[in-house]
């Protein structure tokens, strides 16, 4: 991981942010995005929630030129959405880990009380990554998802409570 940089994304990294969004929707099995992405409405999508916008940011991994990881979070009503998208051969070396402890101390530091996301059941690895950060899985949506295929996924809800003593009932 020592090679690796995490930081914001600019405007310069959005057709590499594509890319490994692309890539990563490929696999048909991670994330909610299905290949081939609609390119131009994801950039919008993109600059709008995460390169311009006040309540949301973009952090991306940097190894050397490439760009092999990114997590966008944003804040609506104190709550932060995270979602997440890692080049498969990065994988199991780190970049989740920083990419989520860069997210979270984000979503701290616009005031956040809670970071929620969704996953697919099956992604045990994005799973237990979440646990390792305190995520806890507080839903079940059955047949919630509708792939390209017609198939319904079910997905996990969970989430991260950032300010633990007002969930605990303190002032």
């Amino acid at each position: 991981m020592k090679d690796i940089m995490i930081r914001t994304m600019t405007l310069e990294d959005l057709d590499h942010y594509l890319d490994l969004r692309e890539t990563v929707a490929s696999e048909a099995r991670l994330i909610g995005a299905e290949a081939p992405i609609d390119r131009a409405g994801d950039r919008d999508k993109t600059v709008a929630r995460y390169v311009t916008a006040e309540d949301g940011c973009m952090f991306v991994a940097i190894f050397g030129d490439r760009l092999v990881g990114a997590s966008g979070v944003n804040v609506h009503q104190g709550i932060a959405d995270l979602g997440m998208n890692i080049a498969p051969e990065w994988r199991g070396r780190g970049i989740g880990s920083a990419l989520i402890e860069a997210s979270i101390d984000w979503a701290r530091a616009q005031a956040a009380h809670k970071i929620s996301l969704q996953v697919w059941p099956h992604n045990d690895t994005a799973i237990a990554l979440y646990e390792k950060y305190g995520f806890v899985r507080e839903g079940y949506l059955r047949r919630h998802w509708r792939r390209r295929n017609g198939e319904l996924w079910d997905a996990v809800i969970m989430g991260l409570l950032l300010d633990q003593a007002l969930a605990d009932g303190g002032a």
